[in-house]
């Protein structure tokens, strides 16, 4: 028992849900051990009777070869030990046929080891059999991954994100994540998914479990509990499956922030009923992208292209309509979405569905889109641009191809929904594509990078097309029109004990930390894209903004400017160099042996003693 009064105190003031708090981890890591240990339990029970049967044949044969008298070398009675008769026994059942004897067998002995012989070939048999039977089982099998993956995931002991739900959207953001050095775990229902994910090529060992992930043991057993667990993702086909896991966490582990997909309002309005999740509709995201898209051409660049990640080369910028009639085709998710948007934008739209029951819209042609003769009735051929945006592939390509035909200065935005049509899509002349996975993924990926990425996409479009195409032609300027490394720095004295005393004089501008320690009169191939002062961001900054400590500063840049950038923050003689342009040695002995010889050219009376 503990202290009575340690415990007074602790509910006196840190209230009654502390030590609900403290045993909701335990009780997760309790519940994941006893997942994996089931596999122990599962042999024992399985291998029981065959283990017997072994136990038995070989005790009734050792005791045969003691009890049976055998002669030694002079034919005087001699009868056998029991581990001389376990040894012998032993390499006899294994088949080994080791052949020390001490004394040549009687007939009675050679009967017994014969009839001894052919039980334990039975008995080994059996045992062999049964193992062989457990190894295809499909719940031992299960009960061996699990633990396997378990002890995997204790392992680990850097912060990784775990994801729920390895689809096109699970494995695009694992690579992304796997890219910036980031470790993750997956669970998903699906073997194969889980096969390919071992058999891709990643930085880092990835655990993945085959497992459904509305079990909250399965959770557990992926990390849930674990200290270094930073993240939980759900991104599983199922709007369902996805509030279990957000369920789980708000409730096992409120303290780990959660981002969950989502294809409808109230499901969404469900997942923000536990502790205020972060939901991702892909229908939402290409809806207020392309309302983007159309009011700003340029922001709507900058913001596809930074959230592509790394290595994504520059989108071209495309040149949409302001206004105008526009055609929508299919009035699902996503035509009820840019149907609302459109027409907040002061656009006419015309909406066809070819099943209109239940569908509530103006301007509604009951039609299918794809048959001849539809797309000119409704009056392509003057409107602005076109949406297809059925369920179907198949549809939405045909749709693409008629609108093409009809108006070539056409505005087209499509849907992709199968992964497989990617090549069909690529070779079309569409202006907008919207791939539901690849938008999750994107939008995943920019919360999970860095906060700082995220904030920044929410606020540049505040700022304007002009800022943004200005921002663009810096960053390609400087970087190329390849996206290079992006990445946050933090000015606290851990991270930057370099440049401590002088972000605490006030003068520590922008543009002067961001200089080569190479060559100060030269620039760092890096641009900050934002500052952030507590609750205050900055975009952009200019190369006069003062910096102060505790900023976090995000930039794009060159791999080599980062680690330039890391050498200025932490090593000393470098910051000097950066700042005043005096080059100062960086170790103790050159300091030493530095001030010694300006101490020896200066004159006698002015050395200082």
């Amino acid at each position: 028992m503990g202290n009575p009064l340690l415990a007074f105190w602790a509910r006196l003031f840190l209230g009654p849900d502390h030590r609900r708090d403290r045993r909701v981890p335990r009780a997760v890591a309790a519940d994941s051990a006893a997942q994996a240990s089931a596999t122990i339990f599962l042999v024992m029970r399985r291998m029981r009777a065959p283990l017997i049967v072994l136990i038995v044949i070989f005790a009734v044969s050792v005791l045969g070869l003691t009890v049976i008298p055998g002669e030694d070398a002079e034919g005087r009675p001699w009868r056998m030990g029991f581990f001389d008769a376990f040894y012998i026994m032993s390499y006899t059942a294994t088949t080994i046929g080791f052949g020390e004897i001490p004394y040549p067998f009687t007939y009675n002995q050679r009967m017994w080891v014969t009839i001894s012989i052919y039980l334990t070939v039975v008995g080994w048999a059996y045992a062999i059999g049964s193992l062989l039977a457990l190894m295809q089982d499909r719940a031992f099998r299960q009960a061996l991954a699990l633990q396997h993956f378990t002890r995997k995931v204790g392992r680990i002991g850097e912060p990784f994100v775990l994801i729920a739900g390895y689809g096109r959207a699970g494995e695009m953001l694992g690579h992304a994540l796997d890219a910036l050095g980031r470790r993750f775990v997956v669970l998903d229902r699906s073997e194969d998914r889980i096969d390919e994910l071992e058999l891709a090529s990643h930085h880092a060992d990835v655990p993945g479990l085959a497992a459904d992930a509305r079990d909250p043991g399965h959770l557990a057993a992926a990390g849930l509990g674990h200290p270094a667990c930073e993240a939980v993702v759900a991104l599983a086909d199922d709007d369902e499956a996805n509030l279990a896991v957000v369920m789980a966490t708000a409730l096992l582990r409120h303290d780990v922030p959660v981002i969950a997909r989502v294809t409808t309002h109230g499901m969404a309005e469900r997942m923000l009923a536990f502790g205020g999740p972060s939901v991702v509709n892909p229908f939402d995201c290409f809806s207020n992208h392309l309302r983007l898209a159309l009011r700003a051409p340029a922001s709507y660049q900058l913001l596809t292209w930074l959230e592509s990640g790394p290595g994504a080369p520059l989108p071209v910028r495309g040149t949409p309509p302001r206004g105008g009639h526009w055609v929508v085709c299919g009035y699902g998710r996503l035509g009820r979405e840019l149907t609302a948007d459109l027409r907040r934008e002061g656009c006419e739209v015309t909406v066809v569905e070819p099943r209109p029951e239940g569908v509530v819209a103006d301007d509604l042609v009951v039609a299918d889109g794809s048959e001849p003769g539809v797309l000119a009735r409704v009056g392509l051929e003057q409107a602005a641009g076109i949406v297809a945006g059925t369920d179907n592939d198949t549809t939405n390509l045909s749709l693409v191809a008629a609108a093409r035909r009809l108006n070539p200065s056409l505005f087209v935005a499509a849907r992709q929904n199968r992964p497989d049509s990617t090549p069909l899509f690529a070779a079309m002349p569409i202006d907008a594509l919207l791939v539901p996975t690849e938008a999750v993924a994107h939008e995943v990926y920019a919360q999970l990078s860095t906060p700082l990425l995220w904030r920044f996409l929410r606020d540049m479009p505040e700022r304007g097309d002009a800022w943004a195409a200005d921002l663009v032609e810096r960053l390609t300027g400087l970087c190329g029109t390849d996206l290079q490394a992006l990445w946050k720095v933090t000015l606290t004295p851990r991270e930057a004990p370099a440049v401590t005393g002088w972000l605490a004089s006030g003068e520590a501008r922008l543009g002067d930390v961001l200089r080569n320690p190479e060559n100060r009169d030269e620039h760092l191939h890096a641009i900050v894209l934002l500052v952030r002062r507590g609750d205050d961001a900055t975009l952009a900054p200019a190369d006069d903004f003062v910096l102060a400590a505790g900023d976090e500063v995000l930039l794009a840049g060159w791999p080599a400017a980062r680690r330039a950038l890391a050498t200025t923050l932490v090593v000393d003689g470098v910051a000097e160099y950066v700042t005043t342009g005096r080059r100062v040695p960086s170790g103790w002995v050159w300091r030493r042996l530095t001030r010694d010889r300006a101490d020896r050219r200066r004159p006698v009376g002015s050395r200082v003693r």
